[in-house]
């Protein structure tokens, strides 16, 4: 049974805003990005202070007793605050913003990746329902070749065998048919995940294809990605992160303080009240066993992410020239079908079709003939999908939109 569809076909652009909106990965990815901008602040501030309260005894262990018994007990308030050493909070500050930076970036990813996702099922449930309409106008094509058939088998010029392998051709027909409802299907299947919906919802409907121009070279295509792909973007922020650890590293040779200011009470009929000042400092004396090998560390962290960079540099100019070599090939194949091989197989079925009634031609070479017609009409629109895909590929690449199609930037 035929799948029914929507009269009315959507818009790839509605479906990305949809998608930016409800996919479950992208809205896990903006949820971590805005968690990771409340980091910087909260290590970039000063440890919280603490609060005293002493109370010293001498000769009774009950609280409060110690001035009746002896002249050295008192009561003591106090408020003690460690103070690093100075930049140390403010590189912890510029450290948490660039891994936030890179979780940004590793968002913008996972949002381009999802979009290539639904644009290349978009395209290729454009090709199935477009394929779909090439079989029906096909089909009028074989019902001329089946009717000729059966007039030559009437004027005892045919044979019965013509009119049968022309209904097995339309049986053929009939399974691609079939085909191409199931995979329509589990294409709309894919989409409706991808847009979070329940997959019982109505069916999608696409947009009929059409061919969208490359217009940039490779080199401003590369240039492009080495500017906005969030994979690069992620190692160059990770680079500078890494660069503030080292810093911070070498600050951690220098000593923190702590300084507690103490308010003292004895008793209030015999002495004043003492108030005492104390400033402390954390001496990083293990230095061979602590310091230097985090700094050795953050050394080696540094160069690893710079290694990182140049393989994901290098991963993403290989793949964009793949897609961009698969833009261009399948644009040349195109005005391949379009001027000469889609045109002149139809010439030919014409002229055979012509001479098989006219009793000059066999039904085999007709039947050929056909065959080609049908099979260069879906390579066609295959291949404007395959097209739409490595376009759609290069945009998730370099950020540019070229077939105008993406959603806008938050």
């Amino acid at each position: 049974m035929a799948m029914e569809h929507p009269h009315t076909a959507t818009p790839l652009a509605e479906l990305l805003r949809e998608a930016d909106q409800n996919n479950p990965q992208i809205r896990a990815g903006r949820q971590a990005w805005e968690g990771a901008k409340q980091v910087p602040s909260q290590v970039s501030t000063l440890p919280d202070p603490e609060f005293l309260i002493q109370q010293v005894n001498v000769g009774s262990p009950r609280p409060f007793a110690g001035y009746t018994n002896s002249d050295f007990a008192y009561l003591g308030l106090g408020v003690s605050q460690e103070l690093p050493y100075p930049g140390k909070l403010r590189l912890k500050g510029e450290m948490a913003r660039r891994d936030a930076e890179v979780v940004q970036q590793g968002y913008e990813s996972v949002r381009r990746s999802i979009f290539a996702a639904l644009k290349s099922a978009y395209f290729q449930l454009s090709y199935f329902s477009q394929a779909l309409g090439i079989l029906d106008n096909d089909r009028e094509l074989l019902r001329e070749i089946e009717q000729s058939a059966e007039a030559r088998y009437r004027s005892g010029t045919g044979t019965q065998q013509d009119i049968l392998q022309a209904q097995l051709e339309e049986t053929k027909l009939l399974e691609e048919d079939t085909h191409h409802h199931l995979q329509e299907g589990l294409l709309e299947a894919q989409i409706k995940r991808l847009l979070n919906r329940p997959q019982s919802s109505p069916d999608i409907k696409a947009s009929p294809l059409s061919v969208s121009a490359l217009g940039y070279s490779y080199d401003q295509l590369l240039l492009a990605a080495n500017n906005q792909n969030p994979d690069i973007g992620a190692t160059e922020k990770n680079i500078e992160r890494q660069k503030l650890g080292v810093d911070l590293a070498h600050k951690d040779f220098y000593p923190d303080f702590n300084v507690q200011y103490m308010w003292q009470r004895t008793d209030p009929d015999r002495y004043r009240a003492y108030y005492m000042l104390t400033f402390g400092v954390r001496v990083p004396i293990y230095r061979v066993r602590k310091q230097r090998p985090e700094l050795e560390q953050a050394q080696i962290d540094l160069a690893r992410a710079h290694t990182a960079q140049e393989v994901e540099t290098a991963q993403v100019a290989s793949d964009l020239r793949e897609q961009y070599l698969t833009a261009q090939r399948t644009d040349e194949m195109l005005k391949i079908y379009r001027d000469g091989l889609m045109p002149q197989a139809r010439a030919e079925f014409e002229s055979g079709l012509s001479s098989y009634q006219s009793n000059r031609q066999e039904f085999q070479p007709l039947l050929e003939s056909y065959r080609d017609i049908l099979r260069l009409d879906e390579e066609y629109w295959q291949t404007a999908a395959d097209h739409e895909t490595a376009v759609a590929r290069i945009e998730e690449i370099t950020g540019l939109t070229l077939a105008g199609t993406n959603t806008d930037k938050e």
